[in-house]
């Protein structure tokens, strides 16, 4: 599946690998080397992952997360052919134990012979978790380097053995400007597209960064041999499809949807709701706007009002069963939620500092009293020992320390004095004055038992 594009003008096939004339635009418009793919040089430039691990010709085993159509499948072709080696592709969604098998027992018989075999596997987070185990001997005795393609994220899709032996490359998704490219690449090929810049624009928009979406719609208009250029308002007849029609530049709908954000962030329900008709009555594709609305949810509100979330994910159902024009409603009541509930970052900041904590201090282990114990060995070796079952005290609170022992407690969240999160801080603030009162306790103790 070709899912990444050149910038290098089209050329003839020149192998058996190339795909036909006839092959569908995208398979046709695939990249033939790394630096020819778009949108992703932050991992194959010179100075990105991969670009690094190419140049040293090793290739470690890694997990693409991306979109949809941003070019997993391609880069690792692109990765096999740069380092020479075999390359064997298999989809978790086709597959089963069978193939696997299959696909370790060949490359184990090459591997003996010298000739390296790297595994894709596509949709790799539909695998169960006992068979993403059965890759963890082949990869470690290096009989294939996996690569991974998933649009879901690692961290819960993926056993954590499989995890700590592959690193992850996040891929982004493709911009205005990446897609345009691609566009231009594929009217190099097939000629101008029947279009107005107008529409050129908002077809480029409608992707949503999907490039393979993006050719597909191109092969439409191509086919469908278009006498003359279609305006927005005909694009979007046409594909059946809303298309944003934004009258100033190309820019209009990052342009939109930035004063949406920060109007709902600076409680202007009147002025959120304008910018949300603009969109919405421009074409704009509503489930983006409520991707957007999602977000700003949990960054911007976040425990404030815990509702919010909640909201914005009812008006997602509300759209989807009613359609439009009747769910755009469900979509105006969730922007009025968002615009008049009360704001906080206080969660979009404090996953930020864990995340860089948790980078920073790598696998410390949990203090051995919050372990558990099933075996008489652990036991012995002391997990699970002095651990204080909150519920048996009079508070339903221990005051227990949670920390690896070679790390000082953390203040990542830090609830402000708006919404729920008032609640939330006073809740924080008397557990932690329980806490210190319990150290004090435990401290004097010590210095009792000492005299």
């Amino acid at each position: 599946m070709a899912d990444l594009f050149a910038n290098d003008p089209p050329h003839a096939p020149q192998s058996a690998d190339e795909p036909r004339a006839d092959a569908p635009l995208a398979d046709r418009l695939r990249p033939r080397a790394l630096d020819q793919v778009i949108g992703q040089e932050h991992l194959t430039g010179p100075e990105g992952a991969i670009g690094r691990m190419v140049a040293a010709g090793r290739l470690a085993s890694m997990v693409l997360w991306g979109p949809p159509g941003t070019g997993k499948t391609s880069i690792a072709r692109l990765l096999a052919d740069a380092v020479g080696m075999r390359f064997v592709a298999i989809s978790a969604v086709f597959s089963g134990v069978a193939d696997l098998k299959k696909a370790f027992a060949e490359a184990d018989k090459l591997a003996a012979a010298g000739q390296k075999t790297l595994l894709f596997v596509d949709e790799i987070h539909r695998f169960n978790r006992a068979q993403q185990d059965g890759f963890l001997p082949f990869v470690e005795r290096g009989t294939v380097t996996l690569v991974g393609a998933t649009t879901e994220n690692p961290s819960f899709a993926l056993n954590a053995a499989l995890l700590s032996r592959a690193q992850v490359l996040i891929l982004q998704r493709l911009d205005h400007e990446a897609l345009g490219k691609l566009l231009a690449r594929a009217e190099e090929l097939e000629g101008p597209l029947p279009l107005t810049d107008d529409a050129r624009d908002a077809l480029i928009a409608s992707a949503d960064g999907d490039g393979r979406f993006l050719l597909g719609q191109a092969e439409t208009l191509y086919n469908a041999k278009i006498p003359e250029p279609l305006d927005p308002a005909a694009l979007g007849a046409f594909l059946q499809r809303r298309v944003a029609v934004y009258d100033k530049d190309r820019d209009g709908h990052y342009n939109l949807i930035s004063a949406l954000h920060k109007s709902l962030r600076g409680s202007d329900p009147q002025a959120a709701l304008y910018y949300l008709a603009r969109m919405l009555t421009a074409g704009e594709e509503p489930l983006y706007v409520l991707r957007r609305l999602v977000r700003f949810a949990s960054e911007d509100i976040g425990l404030a009002d815990p509702q919010a979330l909640t909201q914005c994910l009812a008006a997602k159902d509300a759209y989807q069963f009613l359609g439009s024009p009747e769910g755009e409603l469900a979509i105006v009541q969730a922007c009025l939620y968002l615009a008049t509930a009360p704001k906080s970052n206080a969660a979009y900041a404090a996953q930020k500092a864990a995340f860089k904590a948790a980078k920073e201090t790598g696998s410390l282990m949990p203090p051995a009293n919050i372990l558990n114990a099933p075996t008489k060995l652990m036991k012995d070796i002391g997990y699970g020992a002095g651990y204080a079952y909150d519920h048996n005290t009079d508070e339903g609170f221990s005051g227990d320390n949670y920390w690896p022992e070679e790390m000082q407690p953390q203040t990542f969240y830090e609830p402000v004095e708006r919404g729920f999160e008032r609640k939330v801080r006073e809740r924080i603030a008397y557990w932690d004055k329980l806490r210190s009162e319990r150290l004090q306790r435990s401290s004097s103790e010590a210095i009792a038992r000492k005299k």
